[in-house]
C-alpha cells in the first residue's frame, strides 16, 4: 500500500472512564486529529462528556455495555465507513502515552499491511500482579497457536490495517477479543510486529479496572482451548502451505 494512500485514525473504546477520557482525547489530538470514540454503554458521565465534543470526534454509542471486543468491532466498522485504512487503538483509562503514537506509525514503514502491537514493560514497578501473570499466560498460548513470539499479547495499544483484519464476525465480546484478533490475523498470514511503548499505572486506589480476574481468566482459558484446536486443524496447515509456496516461488 502506498504511504500516501494511508488514512489513519485513533479509536478509543471507553466504559465508565469519565475521569480520564477527555484527557486522553486531548492528548491524542496532538498526534492525530481523526478520532473515533466508542461509548460501550457507560453508566457514569462518559457519554455526556463525549457528546460535548461531537463536532470534533466521531462518536459511536449504544446500551447496554457489551464489552471491549464488541466496542472494537463497532469502531473498526465505523472507521471503514469513514474511509480510513488504519486504526490505532488506545485505552481510555490514561495508561497509554499518546506521545508514543508516532512510534506505531513509524513501524508502518516495515509492516505497512499488518498489525503493530505497542508492547509494555511487564516488569514496571506499579504493574498489577494479575496483569503480569495473565499476559505471560496469554503470550505462551499465542506462541503455541501461531509460532510467533510476541512479548505483550494483552496490550490494547495497537495499529491495525483494516484490510488485514480477519474473523470480525467471530470475535468474542470481551477482553479476550484482542487475543483473537491477533490469532486470526496470524493464521491468515498477516505480519504481526511490535514496538516498545511506555505505560502508566496509577496507585491501586486510583485505578479504574473492569477486568474480573476469575471470570475473565476462565473465559480466556476456554478461548485458548478452542484456539488450540483451531491451530491444529487450520492454523498449522496454513503455515505449512505458505512455507511450501514460498519455497517453490
Amino acid at each position: 500500500m502506498n504511504a500516501a494512500e494511508n488514512r489513519i485514525c485513533v479509536l478509543i473504546p471507553t466504559y465508565n472512564n469519565a475521569g480520564t477520557v477527555l484527557q486522553v482525547i486531548e492528548a491524542v489530538r496532538q498526534y492525530c486529529h481523526d478520532i473515533i470514540v466508542v461509548n460501550d454503554g457507560s453508566t457514569d458521565q462518559t457519554k455526556h462528556l463525549i457528546s460535548t465534543l461531537s463536532q470534533s470526534v466521531s462518536f459511536v454509542s449504544y446500551e447496554p455495555n457489551r464489552g471491549k471486543g464488541y466496542a472494537l468491532v463497532a469502531g473498526f466498522r465505523k472507521a471503514k465507513d469513514l474511509g480510513f485504512t488504519h486504526v490505532i487503538t488506545i485505552d481510555a483509562d490514561g495508561q497509554h502515552f499518546a506521545a508514543d503514537i508516532p512510534l506505531l506509525i513509524a513501524e508502518m514503514d516495515h509492516n505497512p499491511s499488518g498489525i503493530i502491537v505497542g508492547c509494555r514493560n511487564l516488569t514496571e514497578d506499579n504493574m498489577p500482579r494479575q496483569n503480569t501473570f495473565a499476559n505471560k499466560f496469554s503470550n505462551f498460548w499465542f506462541r503455541l497457536q501461531t509460532g510467533i513470539n510476541l512479548p505483550d499479547t494483552q496490550s490494547g495499544y495497537r495499529l491495525y490495517t483494516l484490510a488485514s483484519l480477519r474473523g470480525l464476525g467471530l470475535i468474542t465480546s470481551r477482553y479476550e477479543a484482542e487475543l483473537e484478533l491477533l490469532v486470526f490475523a496470524a493464521w491468515a498470514g498477516v505480519q504481526v510486529t511490535s514496538v516498545p511503548v511506555r505505560v502508566y499505572y496509577p496507585p491501586a486506589e486510583e485505578r479504574v479496572s473492569h477486568f474480573r480476574p476469575v471470570y475473565d481468566f476462565v473465559r480466556i482459558s476456554i478461548l485458548n482451548t478452542v484456539l488450540c484446536v483451531g491451530a491444529i486443524v487450520y492454523g498449522l496447515p496454513m503455515r505449512v502451505m505458505r512455507s511450501i509456496m514460498k519455497a517453490i516461488a
